[in-house]
Parts: structure tokens; C-alpha cells; sequence
């Protein structure tokens, strides 16, 4: 009796009395919380300064630094560091809410659509993971507290695509306009059956999105082109139908792009000159919206400047010296002289545009001309490019295009720039536009970069870089793994050819 009696006194002790139960909590709260940790965490935005911006955007020339110490991705520098942060963010503040969403709302009828936009938050969290690192952990992930299982193992990125590709599609089908309305939902305003119809729009071009990833693989032809197929009409059909996270002030809800590079000193990072130049041929009435000359505080589209990639500020080598450099020529006002990104856009209640009408247009314009349908491709082109630069509206009055002056602007580029009828021409001419929509979503520009070899971006040979002078495939998995998950980590690296190197190519990056 003393032994059953110390028991129960046992199980009392180590129950938290504040404890919610499962039963009694609403998982609304947990869509918030993936949503808003999809675009960064609350640990100062860690991984959104290190890895996005101190890598991913220079590979990608989008930006340029001359600080190697916070920023040297346009240099391709080892910087292990950086390179582990997205995985280690990721599985805390991503991983383990959209799972225990998932969990919570599992055959439960009253959370019907709840349980829908689960999966399919699940499959865009771990779409980004795998594309940046390759194998990773996906189907033990997030189940320590559910299975007990703390060492997951890593799943082939082939498994792991062939089943999100699965779980989107049959979760945007599921969606049920007369079943319930998730509260907690941060992409959409909509509510009731508005709500759901918009979900259903989203799950379909996150589904194109996830095909066109395939499109490097020939034996993988037939299992995209059946999902191309399939959403052909049911994708975002214009700018109304973005997945946004509008920020606002507050250490939870502030945007964390911005939070970062304010934070750690903004005037360092500078746009690209090789984005800033094409924007400017281009006459792009972005361009102003974009940047800003610190110096002068001057963002006239024709007097932007963006940095070149792979320089340093001062140094015994001239061929690595920003001052030495005449094309562009090093201006007058020194490093505040070159562009960097406006007040607008780093307001740290500016937007994430997090899938967009723009980006599904280029996708289906890719995916058309790739099954020689050059005719449609340009339909979806001209949408991709009215709908890309009218998309800046959720930045205030100071994004704002109209109908009028984006179309305006598409008359007078295409009489310029003709939609080719040369497939590669073609290709590149539509993934250029992605590449230049996609700024501020950085992971998402260079996945489509490594998918399409679009734009053709001419690499730097930085001394003491670690890729041979050639812009980065993956990242390299953090140096933790190889302790606390040292089996699963072996097992992954043996898959790669080359190892853990930022050259080894993933499944859907065949060379």
C-alpha cells in the first residue's frame, strides 16, 4: 500500500499544474507560429543574418559585402558557422510546431481544413530544408515527445520530395470550403469559404513549385508532368491570391529580414552590382522601390549603384580592392555610396511575400515552354512580369504600381526584349524574372537558380575560397550533427558525392 500510495504521490508531484492539456488547446495558435517562423525565429533572426543573408543572397548576387566577417557568401568562404544555422533554427522554431500542428489536428473532424493546411505548411517548411541541404531529417523529424525518437534518421531527398509532392496534393484537394475556418491563419484576411478557396489556390502552385523542382531528372518526367497537369487552372490567379506575412512592431511579429540586417549594420550590405545593372537596363520601375544611395539618400533608379561581387576594402592585392575598381567605378562617398535596400524594405513592418501569383506565372511559363508550347509560355510571362512588379504593394504607399504603369512598363520591355522562340533563350528570359522577383526571398531564388542554371551568373575566385571559384550547391550540414546525431549524419554524408562539401550535388540538382 506505501508503495501504491508513493506512486500516485509520484505521477502528482511531476504533473504541471498549468499544464494545457492536448485536449484542450487550440492548434490555431500553432499555425500562427509556423507561419510567422517560416520567415525567421525569434532568436534575433539568426539564421535570416547568417545563412540567408551572409550567404545564400551573395551566392546568388542579389547583395555584396566587403565584410567577410558577417557577410562572405559572395566570396564562397568557408564559414561553418553560417552554414549550419538554417538546420539548427529550422528544427526548433519550424520543424517541431508545424508537427505538433500536424499531431494535434490528425482525425479530428472539427479541424478538418486545420489539418490540411498542416501538411501543407509541413511540406513548405521541409521543402526548404531539403533544399539547402539535401538529405535531412523528415519522417522521424519532430517526433521526440510523440515516439521518443531523439537521433532521427536522414531521409533521401528523393523520398522526401516524392512524399510532400503527395501529402500537398492530397491536402489541397481535402480542403473543404464547408468544413471549418481555421483563426489562426496569417496569410490570408479571407475568411469562410474565401479563406479556403485562397488555401486552395496556394496548396496548388506550392504543389507547381515542388514538381518544377523535378525538372533536372528525366526519369522523374513523368511524375511532374502528372502534377503540372494537374494544377493547370487551379494556381494563384493574381497578385490578391499572395501567401503574405504582414509584420508588425513587436520582438514576435516583427520582420526578421529586417530585424537582422539593421541589427547587425545594414550600411555593410549592399545590392549586387550585377542585380542592380540588369534593373537599370531594364528600366525596372522597382528599381527605386528596391534601393537607396545611403550617401545621398538618393533611390533615382538611374543613380543606383550595386556593388561588385568578391572585394574587399583596401588590402595589398588592387585586383581585390573595391577602390581600385573602375567598372563600376568606386564612388566619391566611399561604401555608403553603393546601393543598398530602402527604408521601405527594410521597415520592420515591411512584408514576406512567401509564394506569389508572379513566381507561379514564371513556373508555368517554364513548364509550357519546356513541352514546346512557346505561345502559352509567353502568356504566362507577360502575367509573371505585370504581376511581379505590381506585387510590392504590401511594402505602403511606396510599392505601390499601378495596373496602368506595370502594363505600360511590359509593353516596353517586350518591344526591347522580344519573348524569344529558342527554347534555352526562352528559359532564360523567364527564370531571369524569377531571379529578379524572388529578392528578399533568397533560399527560394538560388533553389531556382540551381534547378535552371537561370539567370547565367559569372562566379567570383576569391582567394582562399572553398568551392574552386564555383557558386555553392548546398550547404554543408552544422558540425553538431556529428555528435548529438552521429550515425544518421554518416549515413547521409556517405550518399554524397564528394561529402559534406558546398560542391556536392542533391538529388534534383543533377549536374
Amino acid at each position: 500500500m506505501a508503495y501504491f500510495a508513493c506512486k500516485k504521490e509520484l505521477t502528482r508531484v511531476n504533473t504541471t499544474p498549468t499544464a494545457i492539456p492536448a485536449a484542450n488547446y487550440n492548434p490555431n495558435f500553432l499555425l500562427t507560429t509556423t507561419q510567422l517562423m517560416y520567415t525567421g525565429s525569434t532568436d534575433f533572426g539568426a539564421e535570416n543574418w547568417q545563412t540567408e543573408w551572409g550567404e545564400i543572397a551573395g551566392f546568388i548576387q542579389h547583395v555584396s559585402s566587403v565584410n567577410t566577417a558577417y557577410y562572405s557568401g559572395d566570396k564562397y568562404l568557408n564559414s561553418v558557422g553560417n552554414f549550419g544555422v538554417y538546420f539548427d533554427h529550422s528544427y526548433i522554431y519550424q520543424v517541431q510546431p508545424v508537427v505538433e500542428l500536424y499531431q494535434l489536428t490528425q482525425n479530428k473532424p472539427q479541424y478538418k481544413n486545420l489539418h490540411q493546411m498542416a501538411r501543407i505548411m509541413k511540406a513548405l517548411v521541409f521543402e526548404r530544408i531539403t533544399d539547402i541541404y539535401g538529405d535531412v531529417p523528415y519522417s522521424q523529424a519532430g517526433l521526440g515527445y510523440y515516439q521518443r525518437i531523439y537521433a532521427p534518421a536522414y531521409d533521401t531527398q528523393q523520398s522526401i520530395y516524392i512524399d510532400m509532392l503527395k501529402e500537398v496534393s492530397q491536402a489541397t484537394d481535402s480542403l473543404d470550403v464547408n468544413a471549418d475556418y481555421p483563426t489562426g491563419d496569417v496569410y490570408y484576411a479571407s475568411t469562410g469559404k474565401s479563406q479556403i478557396k485562397q488555401w486552395k489556390k496556394f496548396g496548388y502552385s506550392v504543389l507547381l513549385r515542388m514538381a518544377m523542382r523535378l525538372t533536372k531528372l528525366p526519369d522523374q518526367a513523368s511524375l511532374m508532368n502528372s502534377y503540372i497537369a494537374k494544377v493547370q487552372g487551379l494556381t494563384m490567379q493574381s497578385n490578391a491570391d499572395n501567401a503574405i506575412v504582414q509584420h508588425e512592431l513587436g520582438s514576435e511579429t516583427q520582420n526578421r529580414d529586417s530585424w537582422s540586417i539593421i541589427g547587425e549594420d545594414s550600411t555593410d550590405l549592399k545590392l549586387d552590382s550585377t542585380y542592380v545593372s540588369l534593373m537599370k537596363r531594364n528600366k525596372d520601375p522597382r528599381l527605386h522601390i528596391i534601393s537607396v544611395i545611403y550617401a545621398k539618400n538618393d533611390s533615382t533608379s538611374a543613380d543606383q549603384l550595386g556593388m561588385p561581387q568578391g572585394k574587399i576594402l583596401g588590402g595589398t592585392n588592387p585586383a581585390l580592392d573595391i577602390r581600385q575598381t573602375t567598372n563600376p567605378r568606386f564612388p566619391k562617398t566611399g561604401i555608403p555610396g553603393y546601393s543598398r535596400f530602402s527604408n521601405t524594405f527594410l521597415s520592420y513592418t515591411a512584408p514576406n511575400l512567401i509564394v506569389t501569383y508572379s513566381e507561379t506565372e514564371f513556373l508555368l511559363a517554364d513548364a509550357a515552354e519546356r513541352s514546346g508550347d512557346n505561345a502559352g509560355a509567353a502568356a504566362h510571362y507577360k502575367n509573371g512580369i505585370i504581376a511581379a512588379v505590381g506585387q510590392l504593394a504590401p511594402y505602403g504607399p511606396d510599392g505601390v504600381v499601378s495596373d496602368a504603369e506595370a502594363s505600360g512598363y511590359y509593353d516596353d520591355f517586350i518591344k526591347a526584349h522580344p519573348f524569344s522562340t529558342d527554347k534555352n533563350t526562352a528559359l532564360n528570359q523567364i527564370n531571369t524574372q524569377y531571379w529578379l522577383c524572388t529578392i528578399m526571398d533568397e533560399y527560394e531564388a538560388w533553389a531556382n537558380w540551381r534547378r535552371t542554371g537561370y539567370p547565367v551568373l559569372v562566379p567570383t575566385n576569391y582567394p582562399g575560397n572553398v568551392t574552386g571559384g564555383t557558386i555553392p550547391r548546398r550547404l554543408e550540414y552544422p558540425a553538431s550533427e556529428k555528435v548529438t546525431n552521429g550515425a544518421s549524419y554518416n549515413a547521409a554524408v556517405a550518399r554524397l558525392t564528394g561529402g559534406d562539401l558546398l560542391t556536392s550535388r542533391m538529388w534534383w540538382d543533377a549536374p
